[in-house]
């Protein structure tokens, strides 16, 4: 713990010279607007005009040259961006003899890249967009996509109606449409330990493999997503095409109370569906039930940005011996958690400090509490550069002699 607090300490320190820089990724180049244009305090978290950007299907232009003619309006450039994350982890967990040093996080694992992927994306029409994740490394499916979606927007005055298509090969069913930065969908939270900050990830109804088919309603004070899908990869080496027999119900109430924007959530998921477990191999049949509960509030104290987040989660039990399982869930009882947390800007747009807890149960009969928490410090070299520095502490009878009681990250995440 004294290296962890040397560290934040050492970032403090130089985050006096950190200097202002703009992004360039995809939806940048597009815009020609900053990163900070769109992300609250520090990436990926949306802000507002994120939230509106990404409601409206990724189309904004700003001064980038088009390609027009009659039903036609494209960019002059199809906008490209890459994200690498590169980190070391160590937690404090017992190996067995023999275990070579660093292929597990016990005795320190380099993980370069964690991710490193290449995306495009942007306008397609007037009304339409996309966006296109692709693993520039080999992913564990050996494919070069990793996710896909193309809203089709139409603007009705008062709300907006999407229709999105959509794949996944990790991300969640949310992964459609979703504004939260709580971990609805794998890759949007506000710290790098997703699943000790966020009752979704935890439970796994915020990430996992998804195709299908996202219908949204947006207003000014909400939205409400109704998705049909499959927990399945469509674009897996050998997939056939999954029936979408599984429902994703997502409503939201995004009000702004003063000077703070919230986001208050609720999510059900339901349903049977047939999947390959995103190899493409031996189709069997499982359960999507979940529920959660989410809420975020971004605003400010003592002029300077803070963020506060509270999610809850909740997958049904596995029945014994049960044909049919939980996708979200193999244990016996049902896997619940519920987290709070907040994240403080101490230097506006250069170093941002964050703390939570989490309070779960695995779902298994015996020595199920598995508690956590949390600190973090994200430090912003560049808008699209950033340090990030995480500690986990955990309690409770469901870690293992193997897993150990801690987990210390340090991650480089980089996006142009």
């Amino acid at each position: 713990m004294k290296k962890i607090v040397l560290s934040i300490a050492g970032v403090m320190a130089a985050a006096a010279f950190a200097p202002e820089a703009s992004a360039v990724p995809a939806f940048a180049r597009q815009t020609g607007m900053a990163c900070n244009a769109c992300h609250q305090q520090h990436y990926p978290v949306l802000n507002g005009f994120g939230q509106a950007f990404k409601a409206a299907g990724y189309t904004m232009m700003g001064a980038q040259e088009k390609v027009e003619g009659e039903h036609l309006s494209i960019p002059a450039t199809l906008n490209a961006a890459l994200l690498l994350k590169a980190r070391y982890q160590k937690s404090n967990g017992i190996d067995p003899v023999g275990t070579v040093s660093g292929t597990t996080t016990n005795s320190g694992q380099w993980q370069i890249p964690d991710e490193f992927s290449l995306f495009f994306g942007g306008r397609v029409a007037e009304n339409i967009g996309f966006m296109m994740e692709n693993n520039v490394v080999g992913g564990p499916l050996g494919g070069i996509v990793a996710g896909f979606k193309m809203p089709i927007v139409f603007d009705m005055g008062a709300a907006k109606l999407s229709v999105i298509p959509f794949l996944t090969d990790a991300l969640g069913v949310a992964y459609g449409y979703d504004e939260s930065s709580t971990g609805m969908v794998r890759g949007i939270r506000w710290m790098e330990h997703r699943a000790e900050i966020s009752a979704m990830q935890y439970v796994g109804n915020g990430a996992g493999a998804a195709t299908g088919l996202a219908f949204v309603v947006k207003g000014d004070m909400g939205y409400i997503n109704l998705t049909r899908f499959a927990p399945d990869f469509a674009a897996a080496a050998g997939a056939t095409s999954p029936q979408l027999r599984s429902n994703f119900l997502r409503i939201a109430a995004t009000p702004t109370m003063g000077d703070w924007n919230m986001h208050i959530g609720a999510a059900f998921t339901s349903g049977t569906s047939w999947t390959s477990g995103g190899t493409g191999g031996l189709l069997t049949q499982v359960d999507t039930k979940a529920s959660s509960l989410d809420f975020q509030a971004h605003g400010q104290a003592g002029g300077k940005d803070l963020g506060i987040y509270a999610t809850y989660a909740r997958a049904p039990g596995t029945a014994v011996g049960a044909l049919v399982g939980n996708a979200y869930n193999a244990a016996p009882n049902a896997r619940t958690a519920w987290t709070i947390g907040a994240d403080y800007s101490v230097i506006p747009h250069t170093l941002h400090l964050g703390a939570a807890y989490r309070a779960a149960d695995n779902g298994a009969l015996l020595n199920n509490n598995d508690d956590a928490v949390s600190v973090a410090a994200v430090y912003d070299l560049t808008q699209n550069v950033a340090l990030h520095l995480n500690y986990s502490a955990y309690s409770g009878g469901a870690r293992t002699a193997a897993q150990g009681n801690s987990l210390t990250t340090f991650l480089l995440e980089a996006a142009w």
